[in-house]
């Protein structure tokens, strides 16, 4: 690590924030499921906020420290539109989504636009209405879990299960027909290709199928919404905002569950230090794997609109600025899952529904499949991700049902 002072926008000396080689951070890796991420250990031990180098060039500020997090989270001058980012950058490279300006939603927009839109969505997913989906929630459970018993034989469950049960949990949520669960599936999967023409068709697809939402005779969050945008609104900005639910919440929701449910069946061969097991609570099961596991390791990009200073380095405008959940949580002593939907503003708005899918997968895996198991030793499954800001998600995960 390295610090060197160098002159700031505002005309004062500061110190740099440390420099760490960041190539790992964004890296393509496959680790056990309870193996140690040094890469998140050294940024945190390296100080509260560390410079990496960024994948689409230049340097990315990484925030390490929970206090300092949720300052950056919530501060006026720090931006989620990609407008902000570095003027050199390729989106594509960097992963950045459509600016506000080109697109307008939940995580693009800032300030009052980004506070209008919040307030139309965020009745819909209430913690009253989730709970009120609860048992819709477990018989969808029940039901495509009852599908992969039925085979009787050894099945993964990362291979359909963890795309198609929180696909059909959404879309049956937004009103849109469940005969557009196939092709929602294949689209989401083609959304992690690296060919940026496949990525469009995927996103292009699966934004047809959640407008579908809009035209049918069933009663959905989809209508609901659109009802509460201005009556001006266009019906593909309508159907982005439905887009972007769809998607958000399959592609965490999905990386969870593996994880989730690793430790549900993990039994004797359950890891040191952790909830895990049969015996352990729902509510506690998954509220510290997602704390120890949060789907999405980093925060999406945010952007310095000015000068802005923190933990005594001022950065300047467009400075990309990252937070580090996954180390952040590892290093609380509450434990839990403090930061795994975020903080201030942009908190998650699907993060009731996400815990409400994931105790549902757990509570009927043990009321009604209670011969469930791994059919390999926890110790044996692996996590990998392909790179960039995306998480960890289970490999293959085994499972016997008789």
């Amino acid at each position: 690590m390295r610090s060197v002072p160098t002159p700031d926008p505002l005309g004062v000396l500061v110190l740099n924030a440390p420099h760490a080689p960041g190539a790992d951070l964004f890296a393509a890796t496959v680790r056990g499921l309870d193996e140690p991420d040094p890469v998140h250990a050294a940024l945190r031990a390296a100080g509260p906020l560390v410079q990496v180098d960024a994948p689409a060039g230049g340097r990315v500020w990484i925030v390490t420290e929970e206090a300092l997090a949720r300052e950056v989270l919530a501060h006026p001058l720090i931006a989620k539109d990609p407008a902000y980012a570095p003027a050199d950058w390729d989106r594509y490279a960097a992963g950045l989504e459509p600016t506000a300006a080109e697109q307008p939603s939940l995580t693009t927009l800032d300030g009052p636009a980004h506070a209008a839109l919040r307030r139309a969505h965020a009745p819909l997913f209430s913690a009253r209405r989730i709970r009120e989906r609860s048992d819709r929630v477990h018989a969808v459970a029940r039901s495509l879990l009852g599908e992969q018993a039925a085979r009787g034989t050894t099945v993964d469950l990362m291979a359909d299960f963890t795309t198609r049960y929180p696909l059909t949990v959404l879309l049956d949520l937004l009103g849109i027909p469940l005969h557009h669960v196939d092709g929602a599936a294949d689209a989401c999967r083609r959304m992690l290709s690296y060919d940026a023409r496949e990525q469009g068709g995927a996103m292009a697809d699966l934004a047809r199928i959640a407008s579908a939402g809009l035209d049918g005779d069933e009663p959905g969050l989809a209508a609901a919404l659109r009802d509460r945008l201005p009556a001006d609104a266009p019906r593909d900005e309508v159907g982005y905002h439905l887009f972007a639910l769809v998607f958000a919440g399959q592609l965490t929701t999905d990386a969870a569950l593996g994880m989730v449910v690793a430790r549900a069946l993990a039994g004797a061969g359950a890891p040191d230090g952790g909830a895990s097991g049969p015996g352990t609570p729902v509510e506690e099961l998954v509220r510290e794997t997602l704390g120890q596991h949060p789907p999405a390791p980093l925060t999406l990009w945010r952007f310095t609109t000015g000068p802005v200073e923190l933990a005594g380095t001022v950065l300047p405008a467009r400075a990309p600025v990252l937070v580090d959940i996954q180390g952040i949580n590892a290093g609380s002593s509450r434990g839990g899952a403090d930061l795994t939907f975020g903080a201030g503003p942009h908190f998650c708005i699907g993060a009731q529904l996400a815990q409400l899918e994931l105790r549902a997968v757990v509570r009927v895996l043990r009321e009604d499949f209670p011969g469930a198991r791994l059919a390999v030793p926890f110790g044996d499954l692996r996590q990998g991700r392909i790179g960039g800001l995306l998480g960890s998600r289970v490999t293959a995960l085994p499972v016997t049902f008789t």
